[in-house]
C-alpha cells in the first residue's frame, strides 16, 4: 500500500491529480470532478479544520463497531459503496480551487509524518495510529482518482 506520510507516493497522487480536469467523467458514481475533489478535501478538513463537529458518543461507538475496520484496513473500497452524509458535497464547487486544497492537504500530511499521526483522534473513530491513518488517507484518494480515471 502507498504511503500518505511518503514524498515520492505523495508526488504520485499528487501528479494524478494532476491530470484531473473540469471535464474529467467518473466511471462510476454520480459526483462531478468539482464535487469529488470537495468530498476528498472533507477527510482532510475534518484532521485540520474545526469546521466539522466531532460523532456525539452514540454515534462514534457505531462507527467503531460497524465501519471502522472497513475504513482502515487495507482491502480496497468497492465501487459505489455508501457515503456519509457529512461528506456528500451538494453545493457546485471550484475544481481549481478544490485541487489546490487538496494537493496542499496531501503535501502537509506528508510533511508532518506518520509519527505526527500516531495517537491522533479521529472525528469517527476515536483514536487510530499512524497505520490506520494511512490506509484511510490512502484508499479514499486511490479511490476516487481511479474513480476518474487517473
Amino acid at each position: 500500500m502507498k504511503s500518505a506520510f511518503n514524498e515520492n507516493d505523495t508526488a504520485e497522487f499528487i501528479n494524478r491529480i494532476h491530470h484531473l480536469s473540469e471535464t474529467s467523467k467518473p466511471q462510476w458514481g454520480k459526483m462531478d470532478v468539482a464535487k469529488m475533489v470537495a468530498h476528498c478535501n472533507v477527510t482532510y478538513e475534518k484532521m485540520y479544520d474545526a469546521n466539522h463537529p466531532k460523532s456525539n458518543a452514540l454515534k462514534k461507538m457505531l462507527l467503531k463497531m460497524f465501519v471502522k475496520n472497513t475504513v482502515v484496513n487495507e482491502v480496497p473500497y468497492k465501487k459505489n459503496g455508501p457515503t456519509a452524509p457529512e461528506f456528500i458535497i451538494k453545493d457546485d464547487r471550484n475544481f481549481d480551487t478544490e485541487k489546490k486544497r487538496l494537493i496542499d492537504y496531501i503535501t502537509k500530511t506528508q510533511q508532518l509524518g506518520g509519527p505526527y499521526f500516531d495517537g491522533k483522534e479521529s472525528h469517527s473513530f476515536g483514536t487510530l495510529n499512524q497505520q490506520e491513518w494511512n490506509n484511510m488517507l490512502v484508499k479514499h484518494l486511490d479511490h476516487h482518482l481511479t474513480q476518474f480515471g487517473v
